[in-house]
């Protein structure tokens, strides 16, 4: 057994025992680092000589020291060094200078110094070289914005501060003289201006610039290109150059691959000086460092990008070397809980990796460890906002910290935990106050607990006021309910049983929580190993050292003989590369082990799975298993493709220690001595009061290192380890071990949901603010589990890769409660059609238990007719008691265009399969006959229209709906066998009443910033604007003192003959949405938002058209114009783009029965402005949030080639804050195809507000080529095609489809060169909007 020792001071260990005489200067001493943001964690280990009173023939010694403490040294991995120097040889080393390092063996560290320099934005100053027509590939990313209800969009602002873009085209041609690394063939289609790229480097260079991330169109599978301009950038002079084409491989996504090298050119150059200086320090010792994906690399190997997840990589590696190793060892959930953040994983038998993360708000596209991460800390501040009690996500930091810190803190989780008496004050350093010499300050917590509660009392209307230490644990309780959700995201969100797994608990400030939190989740066992809060440090010491070599596929099927020629080969090639870097570093063949994978996936689907090699070599079997248990279902009609290959080997140091004998196996042998008196057992420190639920109990508090192996505590209880706090809760015991503490629980009942005094079952009793909380959490949390599980086992692009869907959960009213933040427009629209089917359509199709209705038609509550509505009702005891729903955007329902998107539709029947309702599934049985005459038999039966141009996907996304709404379903019923169904009815409603009381308030603040003083007459708002075609969209808003609205459309031009008019739960929709982005708090959005709100639309008029009017626009068009009026009329933002950019192509079925094929993306433009922020450039906006195909994705699976997606300079209105830019895109067409365009805002400017300019308007051109012009340089007639156009173009056309810039917030000053006249030619600070507004 170790000594484990934690020492601040040398001076301290004197008399502790000490390394060998006669091991002195072998390099006995394996030393492993932490270092944090906040502090840096050490521990090493050493052999001692056993003594009669000690028999440790091994001490492990702990030191924990400020990250950041210039006055007393320069380094912490360094000092910590020199500190364990000195606990092991009892002599003392200088501060400064070289350290006597002979008796280390090895350093081995992670680090966050790669993440702070993301999050604080100090890393190299940069450039980012790519192809032109993508100078702005980081700043557009995937287009959607970060939190839908935001109106101030903040985004990470890329890392690189300068673009060069290379004048050359690589293109992908089945016919190229060219075969790149994967396979495909490809054509230079324009050679590289090198000298005008090097004058442009040399410009770069001149500003002080020296590092370069290269990225180039197509580099995974040709890198030339990539390869002369580091060479160029080198000679001019920069010193860090990252190609694309070696760092990411194998991924065939530029935007991807850019991110990566961006960040890795913006990190290393920082990263490679540290290290230098740590090295220089410790003179030649061998230095390792944990990456990202859990495995060590050599100093001289580590690199940015491979360092971003380096700190926690280490505690995932340390509790799966420990937790998750062993005889009979369950999955493990990792939970490691910090100050600002928690974060969790999960191992089951293998570390689980993933290809793509982020860190600092920028995408990271590398091997890296699955970890979710919740802010959620003890550092985590408490608020009572919108109704709710909410723990963060804003945190107290180090500095001033929790109240309790003494230096006038915000009140915190810790000071909660502090007040319940889970934390002993009198067991902390006396290092706070202004002497540093004071303790825990526990009367200031208390008092910030009392004024809360007695704000909650106020604004609940609650008679009395909580107790301090029950609105206390009422905030523990939402913190435990926080942390379930991203383990919840792990396990069951993937298929996994959240009981089938043990909770590792780790980090400074988990054990106060673990209890609680695997209660919740039905977690019957966790382990808390004994160096819990230096966890990740320790982990370095299990870590393996680890090289990963990747490589692109061209995508073909996989078959045995395939692999035998090609991919094999490949593989085995890799697999030689790895060893060889392996063998570099020391490590044969007979200490390295290889694992190979291929990344496969369905073809025409974007569910790639990283599949490892079976046993029988069989990997197409292997991939079709492993997609049925992640997704449920296998396609057995198509191929089985592979896109990338991967190879990653892994080797350990001989001397690396293991454990002796894993927790499981000594946990079995144990026998076990229950502590019947804690009060006399030696580990006993005080008896203390704790609160739990029910009041406060007398509980024992016990030193962990005094715990002999066997003894058994039961709870509650209290165990102190040195640097944290572990909470045994009434119903649980602890065990210790030689290497844990393992906390059982005694019963296998889930934890109820905020089961305290103050909670009460009875459903007309008012709310518990606690359990609102608590169960808000939750159904939120369904309604994501139901996007996740549509997402994952969906097929089509529209829904798993541009995630065009939603999904909600509502009550037995078709009331909407709870929805996955999704797309804005189908949230506030989906209860209408619940509604619809409820009210109206069940005497045509009464409801069964086991119905499942299918649903899209305008009347019905539909949007567009390619937004399919799934609704699945709930029933107890034969009644129904809840609704389910998802809706999709499916790619094709049929019409008369690809897409089912056509801009030129008059009659909904051109729009393509409509129906107000049929049951998809009766009595459990699925009717494909009913779909199948739904979207094959009715839609060709209307004159120039096709049925569904793909229905073998919209059949496989249909039964991905109805798999969504099983998911939500069964965690409803979870969620009811847990607290009641009453409970939980009740609850529904008052989180609706949350909501209408969020609205409120802002109506009435409204109404009180406008009326005059003390009046309580109603107040009107209004604004008006125009569509394209001329129709008036006019609002008038009456907002009563007591906080109800009416909003009234009179005034709205009637029905068009066209497809712009919006149903009238598109109108609900803009108005939910628009009150939900303007209330301050993190609300909720659900039907509540509506209850203090009347809307009145004018009959047969644009926003109210009869059942057979065309639509499709007004779902994509009509309702970012609504948003725009509702905002303007509030004064609240300047008018975004007002559209989505809609752009379809396809082909349809030939003649010979070849099925046709059809693509549809939304494409970004200017956010609006407002009075606290500039607008936003290339992002989506209101209404929509769907992502965009990649740019190398869409030209492997569609004949096109993308030229540009840009920027479009002085597009944004100018103003006291601008708008934001619109973009370009132009596409170049390699066969002929039909092409349609459905746009807005090309005649009428997006407005700005007081005194801000508009944007510019948008453009649609049609670049037709000319016949008998060379490759080279061909010549076009550009036509344009206004706002709504189908054309057939021939190969060689192209597309440029310029977005609408954001209007402009506040009067520009007269110098002012924000906005102006973009290269259209539109003037983006012309005042063409047409647009009104008073209040």
């Amino acid at each position: 057994m170790a000594d484990v020792m934690e020492t601040p001071l040398a001076a301290r260990l004197a008399s502790t025992k000490l390394l060998p005489a006669a091991l002195e200067g072998t390099g006995a001493i394996r030393v492993c680092i932490d270092r944090g943001g906040t502090f840096t964690d050490c521990v090493a280990t050493f052999p001692v000589e056993a003594t009669a009173d000690d028999p440790a023939t091994e001490r492990t010694v702990v030191v924990k020291l400020l990250s950041e403490d210039p006055a007393h040294y320069a380094d912490a991995p360094r000092e910590g060094v020199r500190r364990i120097l000195e606990a092991a040889t009892g002599r003392a080393h200088a501060r400064t200078g070289l350290l006597d390092t002979r008796n280390i063996a090895w350093v081995r560290m992670g680090t966050t110094v790669a993440t702070n320099a993301l999050l604080e934005r100090t890393g190299e100053r940069s450039v980012l070289v790519t192809t032109r027509g993508f100078g702005d590939v980081l700043r557009i990313g995937n287009q959607a914005r970060p939190r839908i209800f935001d109106l101030a969009i903040r985004r990470a602002g890329a890392v690189c501060e300068a673009v060069v873009e290379l004048d050359a085209r690589v293109a992908l041609d089945a016919h190229g003289d060219v075969v790149g690394a994967s396979g495909e063939r490809l054509r230079v289609a324009r050679a590289p201006d090198w000298p005008a790229f090097r004058a442009q480097m040399a410009a770069a260079r001149a500003r002080g610039i020296c590092s370069a991330a290269v990225c180039l169109m197509h580099a995974y599978t040709f890198a030339d290109h990539e390869r002369t301009a580091a060479q160029i950038a080198r000679e001019e002079g920069f010193t860090h150059v990252t190609l694309s084409s070696q760092l990411a491989a194998a991924t065939a996504k530029l935007v991807e691959r850019a991110q990566a090298a961006a960040v890795d050119a913006y990190l290393t150059p920082g990263i490679r000086r540290y290290v230098a200086g740590f090295e220089a320090g410790v003179g030649g010792v061998r230095v390792e460092f944990m990456q990202s994906d859990g495995g060590l690399a050599p100093a001289h190997a580590f690199s940015g990008l491979q360092a971003v997840l380096s700190g926690p990589a280490g505690g995932v590696v340390g509790y799966a070397a420990t937790a998750g190793a062993g005889e009979g060892a369950p999955a493990v959930v990792g939970f490691d809980m910090g100050g600002t953040s928690t974060d969790v994983s999960r191992f089951a038998g293998e570390l689980d990796h993933v290809m793509e993360g982020s860190a600092g708000g920028v995408a990271v596209a590398a091997p890296q460890l699955a970890i979710r991460t919740v802010a959620a800390g003890g550092g985590s501040r408490l608020f009572f906002r919108g109704g709710l009690l909410a723990v963060g996500p804003e945190s107290a930091g180090a500095h001033p910290g929790p109240a309790c810190y003494r230096k006038g803190g915000a009140l915190a989780l810790t000071d909660a935990n502090l007040v319940l008496g889970r934390l002993r004050a009198a067991h902390f350093p006396r290092i706070f106050g202004p002497g540093e010499d004071a303790p825990l300050d526990e009367d200031a917590p208390r008092a910030l607990l009392a004024r809360l509660a007695r704000d909650v009392a106020a604004q609940t209307g609650a008679a009395q006021a909580m107790a301090p230490e029950a609105l206390a644990l009422g905030f523990v309780h939402v913190a435990n309910e926080a942390m379930c959700r991203p383990i919840r995201a792990l396990t069951e969100a993937q298929g996994h049983a959240p009981q089938d797994h043990a909770l590792a608990c780790f980090g400074g400030a988990g054990g106060q929580h673990a209890c609680a939190v695997a209660a919740r989740l039905g977690i019957s066992r966790v382990f808390v190993h004994r160096l819990a809060s230096v966890l990740s440090a320790h982990g370095l010491a299990l870590a393996d050292v680890a090289h990963e070599e990747q490589a692109a596929a061209a995508g073909e099927p996989w078959t045995a003989a395939a692999h035998r020629t090609t991919l094999g080969p490949r593989l085995a090639a890799l697999e030689a590369a790895a060893r060889e870097r392996l063998a570099a570093q020391g490590y044969g063949d007979a200490r390295t082990a290889v694992q190979r994978f291929l990344r496969m996936r369905y073809e025409g689907t974007d569910a790639a799975l990283m599949v490892r090699e079976p046993g029988d070599g069989h990997y197409a079997a292997a991939f079709v298993a492993m997609h049925r248990h992640e997704f449920g279902f296998a396609l057995h009609e198509r191929a089985v493709v592979v896109e990338a290959l991967r190879v990653r080997a892994t080797a350990s140091l001989a001397a690396a220690p293991r454990p002796g004998s894993d927790v499981h196996t000594e946990l079995a042998a144990l026998r076990r001595t229950p502590v019947a008196s804690p009060a006399a057992h030696a580990a006993h420190v005080e008896t203390a009061d704790v609160y739990f639920d029910g009041g406060w109990q007398r509980t024992p508090v016990l030193r962990l290192d005094a715990l002999a192996p066997g003894d058994v505590v039961a709870g509650p209880a209290l165990v102190l380890d040195r640097t944290s706090t572990v909470l045994v809760e009434p119903g649980w015991s602890a065990t210790a071990t030689s290497g844990h503490l393992v906390l059982e629980r005694q019963d296998d009942k889930v934890q109820p949901v905020a089961n305290h005094e103050h909670a009460s079952a009875d459903a007309d009793s008012e709310p518990d603010p606690v359990r609102l909380a608590v169960l808000a959490h939750r159904f939120m949390a369904i309604a994501e589990h139901m996007g996740r599980t549509l997402e994952r086992t969906s097929v089509s692009t529209n829904i798993k890769e541009r995630l065009d869907f939603s999904c909600a959960l509502f009550d037995a009213d078709g009331a909407l409660v709870a929805n996955a933040p999704h797309i804005p427009v189908h949230l506030g629209s989906m209860s209408h059609a619940v509604r619809y089917q409820l009210h109206e359509a069940r005497d045509v199709h009464p409801l069964r238990d086991g119905d499942v209705l299918l649903a899209n038609h305008p009347l019905a509550g539909g949007s567009h007719l390619p937004d399919i509505t799934v609704i699945t009702p709930v029933f107890d005891a034969g009644r129904i008691v809840f609704f389910v729903a998802s809706r999709a955007h499916h790619a094709d329902v049929g019409g008369i265009a690809p897409g089912s998107m056509p801009p030129t539709s008059r009659q909904l029947f051109e729009e393509g399969a409509a129906t107000m309702g049929f049951k998809v599934v009766a009595a459990g049985v699925f009717q494909e006959h009913a779909l199948r005459r739904f979207l094959v038999d009715e839609p060709a039966t209307h004159p120039g229209c096709a049925s569904t141009r793909n229905y073998r996907d919209v059949l496989s996304d249909v039964h991905a709906q109805i798999a969504a709404n099983r998911r939500g379903i069964t965690l409803l019923r979870q969620l009811c066998a847990e607290v009641g169904q009453p409970v939980v009815h009740a609850y529904m409603r008052y989180i609706q009443r949350a909501a209408e009381l969020a609205v409120r308030r802002l109506l009435r603040d409204t109404h009180a910033r406008i009326a005059a003083a003390g009046s309580s007459s109603p107040v009107r708002l209004s604004a008006a604007d125009r569509m394209d075609d001329g129709s008036t969209i006019r609002l008038a808003v009456d907002i009563a003192a007591d906080g109800s609205a009416r909003f009234d459309f009179a005034g709205t031009s009637r029905e068009v003959y066209a497809n712009t008019n919006a149903p009238p739960s598109v109108t609900a929709s803009a108005v939910i949405y628009c009150l939900r982005a303007m209330v301050p708090d993190d609300l909720p959005l659900n039907q509540g938002c509506l209850a203090s709100v009347a809307i009145a639309i004018p009959p047969h008029s644009l926003l109210d058209p009869s059942p057979t009017a065309a639509v499709v626009g007004g779902n994509v068009l009509t309702s970012q114009r609504l948003c725009d009026v509702i905002l303007a009329a509030f004064g609240a933002a300047a008018a975004s783009q007002g559209c989505m950019n809609n752009l379809a192509f396809g082909v349809p079925p030939a003649d010979d029965g070849t099925p046709g094929w059809g693509y549809y993306e939304t494409i970004a433009g200017g956010h609006g402005a407002g009075p606290s922020w500039d607008g936003q450039s290339g992002v989506h906006t209101h209404m929509t949030n769907t992502r965009i195909t990649d740019p190398e994705v869409l030209e492997r699976r569609y004949p096109v080639v993308l030229h540009r997606f840009a920027l479009r300079p002085r597009s944004g209105g100018r103003g006291t804050h601008p708008g934001g830019d619109g973009c370009v895109r132009e596409i170049e067409f390699l066969r002929p195809m039909a092409v349609s365009l459905l746009t807005e805002r090309r005649v009428f400017a997006p407005p700005g507000l007081h005194g801000g300019c508009p944007g510019a308007v948008g453009v649609n051109l049609w670049m037709r080529r000319q016949a008998g012009e060379s490759a080279a340089e061909p010549v076009f007639h550009t036509l344009s095609l206004g706002a709504k156009n189908s054309v057939f173009v021939a190969a060689g056309d192209r597309i440029v489809v310029m977005t609408p810039g954001g209007g402009g917030y506040g009067k520009a000053a007269e110098s002012s060169d924000k906005g102006g006249r973009d290269e259209s030619g539109a003037d983006a600070g012309a005042e063409n909007s047409g647009t009104e507004q008073t209040s």
